[in-house]
C-alpha cells in the first residue's frame, strides 16, 4: 500500500490544501502503509519539497518524489531532498530519455517507479530497464479513470516485475480486485486526503497478495529503499 500526500489534483482542485505532511505520514505509517509518495509539484498539485521533508522527518518509510522528472537534475534533485524513489512518466519522455533517466536513478541509489497508462508505454518502461511499473488508470487528456486499465497492461508485464496500480481506487474492493489482477500495491491519494480518519482509510485497503512476493524482484529494484518490495 503506497499512501499519498496530496493536496490537490487537476482535475478536482483542491482537496486538502491544509494538511500537515508529517501528521498525515503519522497516520498512514499507523495504518500499514509501505510506502509514502509525496507530491512535490506546486503549479498543478499544490505541493513543495517542504511536504516531501515533513513526510520525512515523520516516519521511516520510504519515499516517492511525485513529481514531472524531465532532466538529470530532477533526479538529483530527488536525492537531495531525501527521496528513495523517483517517478518517471513514460508519455513524457523519449526512449533516450527514459533510459537515461532510469540509469541515474539506480547510480544514484533511487528507485524509479515507472508510470505506463497502457500496453505500449508498459514495453517502452521494460525496455528501458525498468523492474518496478506503476499502471495510472486516469487519463491523461481527459482525467477519466478507466477501473479495466490496470487489468488490461497486466496482461504484458512478465514475472519479476513489481506492479503499482495508481488512480481510481476508492475502497476495499478495487484494492481487491487490482490484487486479483496481479498487482502488488496500490497507490492512493485522493481516497485517504479527504477520509476523516486516514489511518483506518489506509487499514481499509490492504488486502491479501494472490501470489507470494518476489525477492528475485526485490533485490533488482536499486536502492535497497523498500519500494522494491511488494505490499498489499
Amino acid at each position: 500500500m503506497v499512501a499519498e500526500v496530496k493536496r490537490r489534483s487537476p482535475s478536482k482542485g483542491d482537496l486538502a490544501p491544509g494538511l500537515v505532511p508529517g501528521r498525515l505520514a503519522r497516520a498512514f505509517a499507523r495504518g500499514g502503509a509501505c510506502c509514502l509518495s509525496v507530491l512535490t509539484d506546486g503549479a498543478f498539485f499544490g505541493g513543495s519539497p517542504e511536504d516531501l521533508a515533513g513526510a520525512r522527518a515523520a516516519t521511516d518509510l520510504p519515499v516517492l518524489r511525485k513529481d514531472f522528472t524531465v532532466a538529470e537534475s530532477d533526479v538529483c534533485d530527488a536525492r537531495l531532498m531525501g527521496a528513495d524513489a523517483v517517478l518517471l512518466i513514460v508519455a513524457a519522455l523519449d526512449d533516450r530519455e527514459l533510459r537515461e533517466l532510469h540509469a541515474l536513478a539506480a547510480d544514484l541509489g533511487l528507485a524509479a517507479l515507472v508510470e505506463a497508462h497502457d500496453e505500449g508505454e508498459a514495453e517502452r518502461g521494460l525496455a528501458a530497464g525498468a523492474s518496478l511499473i506503476g499502471v495510472n488508470q486516469r487519463d491523461l487528456e481527459s482525467f477519466e479513470v478507466d477501473p479495466a486499465r490496470a487489468e488490461r497492461v497486466a496482461g504484458v508485464l512478465p514475472p519479476g516485475v513489481v506492479r503499482v496500480a495508481e488512480s481510481g481506487v476508492q475502497g476495499p474492493q478495487d484494492a481487491a480486485r487490482l490484487a486479483e489482477a496481479g498487482y502488488d500495491a496500490v497507490l492512493v491519494g485522493e481516497a485517504l486526503v479527504l477520509a476523516a480518519d486516514p489511518e483506518g482509510a489506509v487499514r481499509s485497503l490492504r488486502v491479501p497478495r494472490r501470489r507470494p512476493a518476489r525477492r528475485d524482484a526485490t533485490a533488482r529494484v536499486a536502492g535497497g529503499t523498500g519500494w522494491s518490495q511488494p505490499c498489499s
